[in-house]
């Protein structure tokens, strides 16, 4: 089948990979524009573009020889809802429209050109965790399992009707960016097997129970800050699920200490208060408390907490 490709994060390279290498046709990439990043601003071709470039070290010898660029129309709107976009798209004459992570709402005229189908990949178990950032609410959560759902689109904010889903079991020490990379590992083989259903003729289309919908935020980094009135468990989870972005954090004299790992110690005292500060960090929560051990101080390297300590010794520590 023709397929046009829409996506951006880093979750949906190893799913372009694998169409690249398989029996079907990419015959374009529609991806977010080229955008400055980190401090200096440099600018930088998302991942998707990344993938499909020399630069980005990544090359399919049955999509283009060695040492050429590939034969793909790469498209970089700032909007997709953009008239002479949507026609560029509907001139690809595809059979089949894959979406993952892309970043915008698809428009009823984008919706409308494949073919076959408009095939979206979500990394939950749809109908639970809608929205842009599923992994870290799941992890946040404390549920058991997440998963990659393969739904057919429509305009609403990931309320098509489900195609097939693929679960994997959430591990206690699992991060956003662990969790992240193990999804996007599993959905190469739900896309083809989604595809493979499609092309028989037989691809389900299960409508999902609104009643029991529940939605993932866009996350900002504000979001990282830390509610001491919490639980120590209710923080773990988030300071697993928000490592590596937006990272929870804490202020030390002002400034944010960014928290990558932790374990719940048998404590009390004050929600906030530092419980100890000699060779071990421990903050006091709503319930027991926190053992930080990975942190990073603003403009410093990520270091242990007993490292941190040993250098800083004389910073007041002001949880918020």
């Amino acid at each position: 089948m023709r397929i046009v490709f829409i996506g951006t994060g880093e979750i949906g390279v190893p799913t372009l990979r694998a169409l690249l290498d398989s029996e079907h046709e990419v015959v374009g990439i529609v991806t977010q524009p080229d955008k400055p990043v980190g401090r200096e601003q440099r600018i930088e071709a998302p991942p998707i573009k990344k993938g499909i470039t020399r630069s980005g070290g990544f090359q399919t010898p049955k999509a283009f020889g060695a040492g050429k660029p590939p034969p793909l129309e790469v498209l970089q709107p700032a909007k997709i809802k953009d008239p002479q976009t949507i026609e560029e798209i509907r001139r690809l004459t595809t059979d089949v429209i894959v979406v993952v992570a892309y970043g915008q709402i698809l428009p009823r005229d984008v919706l409308e050109i494949p073919r076959l189908a408009c095939l979206n990949l979500h990394a939950s178990i749809l109908p639970r965790w809608r929205g842009a950032a599923p992994v870290q609410a799941a992890i946040a959560a404390g549920d058991c399992e997440t998963g990659i759902t393969v739904m057919h689109m429509d305009e609403g904010l990931d309320t098509g009707d489900i195609l097939l889903q693929r679960s994997v079991e959430i591990l206690p020490n699992d991060t956003g960016g662990s969790l992240h990379d193990r999804l996007a590992q599993i959905a190469p083989e739900t896309l083809l097997e989604s595809l493979r259903l499609l092309a028989a003729g037989n691809a389900p289309r299960i409508p999902q129970d609104n009643a029991r919908a529940t939605y993932a935020p866009k996350l900002k980094r504000e979001h990282g800050q830390i509610d001491w009135s919490e639980s120590a468990e209710a923080i773990d989870r988030k300071i697993r699920a928000y490592n590596p972005w937006p990272s929870a954090f804490m202020k030390v004299d002002r400034q944010n200490l960014k928290i990558f790992s932790a374990s719940v110690v048998d404590l009390n005292g004050q929600p906030g208060e530092v419980l100890r500060s000699d060779e071990d960090l421990i903050v006091a929560t709503g319930k027991d408390a926190l053992s930080l051990a990975e942190v990073q101080l603003e403009g410093k390297r990520r270091m242990s907490a007993a490292e941190f300590l040993r250098g800083h010794r004389a910073l007041i520590l002001r949880p918020d």
